[in-house]
């Protein structure tokens, strides 16, 4: 079983940046690929990005070159830099995990607002 708690989220201007946390409790966190994920008022629940157990990577194509996940296996932390933000990027955000056998847990989520 596996806790996940997302942080970070907030109003930022058009062309600023925020970073997303989400601290994972209760199993081992290497076995788990990560993900985030994003949900905007009306829209289905999109993946923006995702890293496997492995180390590799995969992004959304709204995001590629903004966004950047990453890992701390001994934190048990996944973090989501969001740089150059559009107001297109405004969704509540979801930490994501996957076991290998099939299971996902989520994260509350946390809102970000990219608004003038």
């Amino acid at each position: 079983q596996v806790q996940l708690v997302e942080s970070g989220g907030g109003l930022v201007q058009p062309g600023g940046s925020l970073r997303l946390s989400c601290a994972a409790s209760g199993s081992i966190f290497s076995r788990f690929a990560m993900g985030w994920y994003r949900q905007a008022p009306g829209k289905q629940r999109e993946l923006v990005a995702a890293m496997s157990s492995g180390g590799s990577t995969n992004y959304a194509d709204s995001v590629k070159g903004r966004f950047t996940i990453s890992r701390d296996n001994a934190k048990n932390t996944v973090l989501l830099q969001m740089n150059s933000l559009k107001p297109e990027d405004t969704a509540v955000y979801y930490c994501n995990a996957r076991h290998s056998l099939g299971v996902d847990y989520w994260g509350k989520g946390t809102l970000v607002t990219v608004a003038s």
